[in-house]
């Protein structure tokens, strides 16, 4: 089965596609924001990745949520539950992390199907 990364770099691919799955990369938002304004933006980066693939958000599958601090589960969560198709919520596990550099407050890893 063939395997397409999309966006490859040096170190990692944003994205790889293998037999109707789609495996994200962690996606972050500006280190400049709040827990917020890095989730909205991180989020985003989902939407745009997923539709490079061929897909949306109503497919995913699976997502991994990094905090940096735990005290901000509730307001990622605000943002969470905004962004993730209603009827079409993935399963999820949410932990703390320390994330690349202190500024990160959020990362997302996300897994989703390809349309049949």
């Amino acid at each position: 089965m063939a395997i397409t990364r999309i966006e490859p770099g040096k170190r990692m691919s944003n994205a790889v596609v293998h037999n109707k799955t789609v495996y994200l990369a962690g996606q972050i938002g500006s280190p400049k924001g709040d827990v917020k304004s890095q989730a909205v933006e991180a989020l985003a980066e989902v939407d745009r990745l997923l539709a490079a693939a061929g897909t949306d958000k109503t497919r995913v599958l699976q997502a991994i949520v990094w905090l940096a601090d735990m005290a901000d589960f509730a307001a990622m969560n605000e943002v969470w539950e905004s962004w993730v198709a209603p009827g079409n919520t993935p399963a999820r596990a949410t932990g703390e992390a320390k994330l690349a550099a202190p500024e990160y407050k959020v990362e997302f890893i996300i897994t989703a199907a390809l349309p049949d």
